[in-house]
């Protein structure tokens, strides 16, 4: 046997076993990696604002703080606001729950023809099989209902605590990502992160004032038609809509649509049709206008990334996927080698651009005369 051959073995295997314990420690971690992934995301996008607190004589931690604080409070009260109104609407729902049975009870009557009664139905449903069977499956799933709530909010707790460590320790962290490349790159390395800050920042900032935008129009529309919890449900349009990419519209919108639908069968409609006017009016006004300077990218290449942000870290990816791209783009269009291109390519038909053949024949006029009245 050769003498290089149990060397080889045994690196071989070694090999396999760190791929093996790499992938595990990967897959058990992706939690871990994601939030401090998403953490990373709003301290760029809180940087910004702790800068300027900074800037006015406090010092970073305590100025970090205070955006972090604002922040939890605002998520805060938007999580109070929506569960009170969910609370509303159940107790209203059990209120007029006798209601409901009559109505439904009666329309089995005139349908199916029979004789039922509502001191029939708790029996016969008490002595459903199916019932029982639904319950004893759904009496485990309480405890995980309630370990995924505490699991969620115990995730957020970390986001928001890896998010202040980042941005009380921000020059510091661009030191650190700095030292990891040469001295030559450093410059680069600074801008990108620069870049970075101003991206997503400048994509919260949008995204927010469309927020606001949008909450004030659909509280005119559902105040007008007189649908309860007017306030809340506007701030749920205007805050799902645009911080879920693509299908946040529609989801937005399901809720308003039930509640009107309680108050009228044609309230419903009216709400639907208001969500989908507004969201044209926002995409062909409103949204160029405040993200022409912020996060200028193509509509397709915003879409296609916020589907691979989705596919790679769920809803965590919807949302950082296209500053993201802004960012990725912005450095490669500062940094990126670009070439010139002839007027003319094979293959492209139609008429050319009057903007390439240079100045048009009244410019070329004007500019005669005044070099002869010269």
């Amino acid at each position: 046997m050769p003498r290089w051959l149990p060397r080889a073995l045994a690196l071989a295997l070694a090999m396999v076993a760190a791929y093996q314990l790499g992938s595990w420690a990967f897959h058990r971690l992706t939690g871990l990696l994601v939030a401090i992934l998403m953490a990373f995301f709003l301290a760029l996008g809180i940087e910004p604002g702790v800068r300027r607190l900074a800037g006015r004589g406090m010092r970073r931690g305590p100025a970090a703080f205070l955006v972090c604080v604002a922040v939890i409070l605002g998520v805060a009260g938007f999580l109070v606001l929506f569960g009170s109104m969910l609370a509303g609407q159940i107790h209203g729902i059990v209120e007029n729950f006798p209601g409901y049975v009559d109505s439904v009870i009666g329309w089995i009557n005139t349908t199916f023809h029979t004789n039922l009664s509502r001191s029939d139905v708790p029996g016969r449903l008490l002595r459903s099989e199916w019932l029982r069977t639904y319950v004893q499956k759904q009496a485990g799933g309480v405890f995980d209902f309630s370990a995924s709530v505490l699991g969620g909010l115990f995730r957020l707790l970390m986001i928001f605590l890896f998010m202040f460590y980042f941005a009380a320790d921000g020059p510091r962290l661009r030191r650190a990502l700095c030292s990891l490349v040469p001295p030559a790159k450093q410059t680069k390395a600074l801008t990108a992160f620069e870049i970075a800050v101003d991206k997503t920042a400048g994509y919260l900032y949008s995204r927010g004032l469309m927020a606001l935008i949008s909450a004030v129009a659909h509280f005119v529309m559902l105040a007008v038609l007189g649908v309860p919890y007017a306030p809340v449900l506007a701030l749920w349009v205007g805050v799902v809509s645009q911080f879920i990419p693509v299908i946040g519209t529609y989801l937005a919108g399901a809720v308003p649509m039930l509640v009107a639908f309680t108050v009228d069968p044609w309230y419903a409609v009216v709400v639907l049709v208001f969500v989908v006017v507004y969201q044209q009016f926002e995409n062909y006004l409103i949204q160029p206008k405040l993200t022409s300077k912020t996060v200028d990218i193509h509509p397709a290449v915003a879409f296609g990334s916020v589907v691979a942000g989705a596919a790679l870290l769920g809803a965590a990816g919807t949302l950082m996927a296209i500053p993201a791209v802004a960012t990725l783009q912005a450095f490669l269009g500062a940094y990126g080698k670009r070439y010139d291109v002839a007027d003319e390519l094979p293959g492209e038909g139609g008429r050319r651009d009057s903007t390439r053949d240079g100045p048009s024949p009244l410019a070329r006029l004007r500019g005669l005369l005044r070099r002869r009245g010269r």
